[in-house]
């Protein structure tokens, strides 16, 4: 079937095919339809599947259906001067206005949820792509100039994408209002949930009136998902789609090598990125610290690798991905959050140092790689501790992990661990 074929906006199909996206993918096929007929949505995905444009296009064709303002008839997202003056103009006499931001009823009529900026950035830039820079909106996360927020703020709003934490400061603050919202995205609810937004989450939820469409999307439905969705939706309509065992097979391959420890890892690292079938490689950490040693080691040993966690500045972690993807970095040394919602076509290679907490972030790992159907391969460093894990990565994904070797580093046949203070002084022989 065709994009065509679900009953978008004639303006969102000619982006579609500008963009050269022809064909919906599975979770596109299934959810937009669904969301177009207006009713709540949970929806089950695995990473990679096209989630941004299956809730993106559905909101964004409400917005084209009914404006909310008086319009420019060639530009449907362009608000009338004399109507934006006037609301303003109305709100200042009223009491009660936000102490900071724009006039209540001004708020956006779509409000995406993200996890990390990084995702709200992307998301951000998907709605763009769709809809033009018409679109009026606002990005509202951490880590940036808030006067650049309260200046989004100021304006009626189609679409506002924020991360949990900044957007519930705002609220707090008087900033920004949900009077007018119709359509709530929470884009990878499992992740907010484990970031601790719940309460955020539960407070954004009560803000906003009762009749919206809420659209949860997230890699599980069970659990602490499941009961957030029983919270913010109503009698909602599930979707779950997942890749063939045999497709991912075919686009990532996987493979866990067993090390001794540290100093085995480290070695085992080396080579894995001396490989010339490696382009870029996105290598996992446990922790920040270990991120910024293991990037900075790498250095000393003549590879372009940068680091990118948590406790960096945004400016610092756009520069990062920025040259990740100019190519200027080729080996990039992440923590989970810092690195959600990546997509760079460069990234070949996904190698786990620290393994995953559990099953569902190893999918979220190894989806870095082996995006939209190019090839990709994941390499997980497992101690022998970690045969737990193993297993029920095994049993999530549906398919057996490949054990692999290196001749000359086999398990067992590496020196034990250096001393603390000697930990990247002997990575190579």
């Amino acid at each position: 079937m065709s994009f065509g074929s679900l009953g978008l906006h004639a303006s969102l199909l000619d982006a579609l095919a500008a963009l050269g996206f022809t064909e919906p993918t599975p979770v596109q096929l299934a959810a937009i339809p669904a969301a177009l007929a207006g009713g709540d949505l949970l929806v089950s995905s695995p990473t990679g599947s096209g989630k941004t444009a299956a809730f993106l296009l559905p909101a964004l064709d409400r917005l084209l259906a009914a404006p909310a303002q008086a319009t420019n008839a060639q530009n449907p997202y362009r608000v009338d001067r004399s109507a934006k003056l006037a609301a303003r103009a109305g709100a200042a006499r009223r009491p009660g206005r936000p102490a900071h931001g724009g006039a209540r009823g001004q708020g956006p009529r779509i409000l995406v949820l993200t996890p990390t900026r990084e995702l709200a950035l992307q998301v951000l830039a998907a709605a763009h792509a769709y809809a033009g820079r018409r679109l009026a909106s606002a990005l509202l996360v951490g880590g940036m100039p808030y006067a650049r927020q309260l200046e989004q703020l100021r304006r009626p709003l189609d679409l506002a994408v924020a991360t949990p934490g900044r957007l519930k400061d705002h609220l707090d603050r008087g900033r920004v209002d949900l009077a007018r919202l119709q359509v709530l995205v929470l884009d990878e609810a499992d992740r907010m949930l484990d970031m601790g937004f719940a309460e955020d989450i539960d407070a954004i939820v009560a803000s906003a009136p009762a009749g919206r469409q809420t659209l949860l999307f997230s890699a599980t439905l069970e659990g602490v998902v499941g009961r957030l969705a029983a919270r913010v939706t109503r009698s909602p309509q599930r979707v779950a789609v997942d890749a063939p065992a045999a497709a991912r097979k075919l686009r990532i391959d996987q493979s866990a090598i067993f090390a001794d420890g540290f100093a085995h890892k480290s070695r085992l690292l080396d080579a894995l990125l001396r490989d010339t079938a490696l382009t870029q490689a996105l290598v996992f950490t446990a922790t920040k610290r270990s991120a910024e040693e293991l990037s900075q080691a790498l250095s000393l040993r003549g590879f372009a690798a940068g680091a990118l966690h948590g406790d960096m500045r945004q400016n610092e972690r756009n520069r990062a991905m920025q040259r990740l993807r100019d190519g200027r970095v080729r080996v990039l040394i992440a923590t989970d959050v810092a690195a959600r919602g990546i997509d760079v076509p460069g990234i070949s290679h996904v190698i786990n140092f620290d393994a995953p907490r559990g099953a569902e972030d190893y999918v979220h790992r190894i989806g870095r790689t082996g995006r939209a159907g190019r090839a990709g391969v994941a390499v997980t460093l497992l101690g022998r501790e970690d045969r737990g894990f193993m297993r029920a990565v095994e049993r999530h994904t549906g398919s057996p992990m490949r054990i692999a070797v290196i001749p000359g580093l086999e398990q067992a046949k590496c020196s034990a661990p250096p001393s603390p203070s000697r930990l990247y002084s002997r990575v190579i022989p």
